[in-house]
């Protein structure tokens, strides 16, 4: 390895030395409280199933948990226009759910869910640059990654994981940050948001055409999307990391990555069509891993977007969570 590459993994061990040493779990109770309705896919049940995964697979208590404080109004204004905000306040019910599209409804729970995922995601990036955690995973809902600047949809309300970065480039100063997105649906929102804006990158893989179909066509030269077909397996997918994902990264150099790890790529999850096992996801996650160490100094937080089958999702994001606190 070259001096420059010896000095930034000697600097990487130094901050994990003086972190706590455990991947932060960051969530809040108020997540479960959004509901859109008996049989919608995007449930509480989601998080309910995830921490039992990880509790029987002891792999919880090596984790330290950190309940998310609500993202504030500067912090929302970093992606969303106030007047967004305003509106997605004025729709929220006292009883009963609002419909913002056919897909999307909101609930009593849901403001308050919605401010307490993308307050999580606030929360890891203070942990993980202030050296308190090494990196986090914020087990969240609704998920964030289709949401646009001024409009909610696809289950997301608010873009979490925009939100993040908006705060780590300006709280923290960061020059360069990566998104690197697994979801089976194009994270359209986060394009959109950070389209042309040169201090971050986005790599992602999607079925395609599905939806929101849209990302075959990328908004800006700092997008690098991947479309998959209907029917792709891992092999597939490991092909466009190590060919297009992974040169990107490297040329780029990101200071910090934030993952949408959407975990509806398995083929247990009837909610796509791509054939990704717990496998993959665990590859994946190393391979980033191993580019957070080199540029990074081992900095990421994960942000949960899909993954809808209770099983499948509950056994990815373990192993997941166990490849970030694996070091």
């Amino acid at each position: 390895m070259h001096t420059q590459g010896l000095r930034r993994v000697f600097t990487w061990l130094k901050n994990r030395w003086h972190s706590t040493g455990l991947t932060a779990f960051v969530t809040h109770p108020d997540c479960l409280t959004h509901n859109m309705g008996v049989g919608h896919p995007e449930c509480p049940e989601r998080l309910v199933a995830i921490r039992d995964q990880l509790m029987a697979s002891q792999i919880l208590d090596s984790l330290q948990e950190v309940e998310a404080a609500p993202v504030t109004e500067l912090q929302l204004a970093r992606v969303h226009p106030p007047r967004y905000v305003d509106y997605i306040e004025a729709c929220a019910p006292t009883t009963g759910t609002f419909r913002m599209d056919p897909d999307t409804a909101m609930s009593p729970g849901t403001l308050s869910a919605a401010r307490h995922a993308a307050g999580a995601v606030i929360t890891a990036v203070d942990l993980v640059c202030e050296q308190k955690a090494p990196n986090a995973f914020c087990s969240v809902r609704p998920p964030g990654h289709h949401a646009e600047s001024a409009k909610s949809m696809g289950f997301c309300f608010f873009n979490n994981v925009a939100i993040g970065v908006a705060h780590a480039l300006s709280a923290y100063k960061l020059e360069r940050v990566a998104i690197i997105d697994f979801d089976v649906h194009h994270g359209n929102g986060t394009e959109e948001i950070f389209r042309d804006d040169p201090r971050v990158m986005m790599v992602s893989t999607f079925q395609h055409p599905f939806y929101p179909y849209c990302g075959d066509a990328p908004l800006g030269p700092n997008m690098h999307n991947v479309p998959l077909k209907a029917g792709s397996t891992g092999r597939e997918f490991r092909e466009a990391v190590e060919t297009i994902w992974l040169p990107a990264l490297h040329e780029f150099q990101p200071q910090m990555l934030f993952i949408s790890a959407g975990f509806d790529g398995h083929r247990e999850d009837d909610m796509g069509s791509i054939g990704l096992t717990e496998s993959d996801y665990e590859w994946v996650t190393r391979h980033l891993i191993q580019i957070a160490d080199l540029y990074c100094q081992g900095r990421i937080v994960s942000v949960l977007e899909g993954g809808y089958d209770l099983s499948s999702l509950a056994r990815s994001v373990a192993v997941h969570v166990k490849a970030l606190s694996d070091f």
